[in-house]
Order: C-alpha cells, then sequence, then structure tokens
C-alpha cells in the first residue's frame, strides 16, 4: 500500500507577504492542520540589475520584482520557526551552500536540530543568480558546483559530531570538535535540489533525496528514471525513490505567490480541506 502523500507549506520568505504575521500565521496553521513541513527559499540580497538567468520559468525571469519587495533570510527565519512550532519539519528548498562557510553553516543546522527536537531538514543547492555570489563575496560562480560537493561533505561530518577534518580542493579543515551533533542521526535528512543532470548526478552520490521544482509530470517521469539509474550506479535508493507514489514523490511542497494576504487564507484552507482528502 503507497504511503499517504506529505505535504508541505512554502513560507513564503520573499515578496510582499514576507511579513512577520504572515509568516507565523503559516506556521500556525501548519501545526493545526496537519501539514507535515515548513520550507523557506534562499536569496540574502537581490542586485537592482539582473542578468542572471531563473532557471525555473520559461522565460528566466524571476517571478517577483524584489526591488520593490521585501526579503527575510532563510536562517534566520528557522530559529523562529522553531520556536513557534512543536511538531512539524523545517526545511530548506533549497539553501545556496556556497553562501555560507559551511563550517558555521553546519553548526547553526546543529543547533537548528537540537533546539526543534530533530526537525530539520536541508535542501541543498547551487544556486543561479551570479550576482548574489559577487554580492557576498562567495565563490566564483563556475567553481560553484564543486564548492556545494564540499560543503556537502562537511556539513555530514560536522553534524555526526567528534573530532573532523577536511582537506579539499576549496575548503581545508584541521581538526576540530564539532559538539553536540545533530539529534538526527547521523545527520538531518540532505535532499538535492535541481533538475539538471549534474544535479541528479549530486543527488545520487550525496543526497537523501531530491528536490524538483518547476517540471511538469511529463518531463519528471524522465528525470526520474535518469535518477534511478545514477543511484543503482552508485549502489543507493533515496528514499524518496522507495517510497514511489505514481512519479516518485512522497512529499509535495505548495506556495501561494498572490497579492493579499487574505487570498493566500482562502487558498491555504481550500487546499487543506478539499483537495488534500483528495490525494
Amino acid at each position: 500500500m503507497a504511503q499517504a502523500l506529505m505535504v508541505g507549506l512554502d513560507v513564503g520568505i520573499y515578496g510582499r507577504l514576507a511579513t512577520r504575521d504572515h509568516i507565523l500565521e503559516l506556521a500556525a496553521l501548519a501545526e493545526a492542520s496537519g501539514l507535515e513541513s515548513l520550507w523557506v527559499a534562499d536569496h540574502v540580497i537581490f542586485p537592482v540589475t539582473l542578468t542572471s538567468r531563473y532557471p525555473y520559468s520559461a522565460t528566466g525571469a524571476f517571478p517577483i520584482d524584489m526591488t520593490r519587495e521585501p526579503l527575510l533570510e532563510p536562517l534566520a527565519t528557522m530559529g523562529v520557526l522553531v520556536g513557534a512550532t512543536q511538531r512539524v519539519k523545517i526545511g530548506t528548498a533549497v539553501l545556496v551552500m556556497p553562501y555560507r562557510h559551511p563550517v558555521l553553516l553546519a553548526r547553526m543546522l546543529v543547533t537548528l536540530d537540537v533546539l526543534s527536537g530533530g526537525r530539520m531538514i536541508l535542501g541543498a543547492g547551487v544556486g543561479w543568480l551570479a550576482e548574489e555570489f559577487a554580492a557576498l563575496g562567495a565563490c566564483p560562480f563556475a567553481a560553484r558546483g564543486r564548492v556545494t560537493d564540499e560543503c556537502i561533505e562537511i556539513v555530514k561530518r560536522l553534524c555526526q559530531g567528534g573530532e573532523v577534518t577536511f582537506q579539499g580542493e576549496h575548503y581545508h579543515l584541521e581538526p576540530v570538535v564539532s559538539s553536540p551533533g545533530s539529534v538526527q542521526r547521523p545527520h538531518p535528512p540532505i535532499l538535492i535540489g535541481g533538475t539538471s543532470n549534474a544535479a541528479l548526478r549530486r543527488a545520487a552520490r550525496l543526497g537523501d533525496g531530491w528536490v524538483s521544482t518547476g517540471l511538469r509530470p511529463e518531463h519528471l517521469r524522465a528525470r526520474l528514471s535518469t535518477l534511478a539509474k545514477l543511484c543503482e550506479a552508485h549502489g543507493r535508493r533515496l528514499d524518496d525513490l522507495r517510497r514511489l507514489v505514481d512519479l516518485g514523490y512522497s512529499r509535495i511542497i505548495v506556495r501561494y505567490r498572490g497579492s493579499g494576504a487574505e487570498a493566500q487564507r482562502q487558498q491555504l484552507r481550500m487546499f487543506i480541506a478539499d483537495i488534500i482528502p483528495q490525494v
């Protein structure tokens, strides 16, 4: 028998509804309605002039004019969500790994996992906005894939706890002690974001699951088939593939991008009351 589909809610930390009241309202709704999880995306700062192509729209344009809208930092928001909830899982969809030093990032994730009682999920991606990399003084944009691989490895080791060292192309870590480790063992679930072949290879090698966005069902089947073959080549079976539901999904994340809070409330109430029970 197939498992019930788990539903998560993107709380929307950028755009006009990225306010304290709206985010806390969504957290309370998720807790009270039996939703499985809350999710945040990752941007830190937007350029006034944007030339990078957004990979998840047909036109390449970002769906929101971020020169006019609020933007909140995801890890700080997750700390608030930890304190505002008791049950729901809290994840990133996805965190751009090269934006933050992996040692600091790992210790922040461990702290959130400890204080939440083991409710963190790390969605990890390489990023797409070259101007944001430049503004943050992050790694060279062209190296972001290799940097992300090393970041994931370091985060895994530090979450496991104990003495940790790492020697890579981009990061060198002499022996340090990471204590405590994360509540979830050996580390919080790591879901790899992206739809490219490189992202699927990263999911097969380093991930516990896959986060996709912007693909129609007819394209998802092909991507899942490729991912399954890559996992088999690495001798791995991701949890998402063990819990196949139709195209392979056990969890979906819904996002509201409308303009008003009341319309958001109505849409989410309808989704929870009328749509979820039919899945």
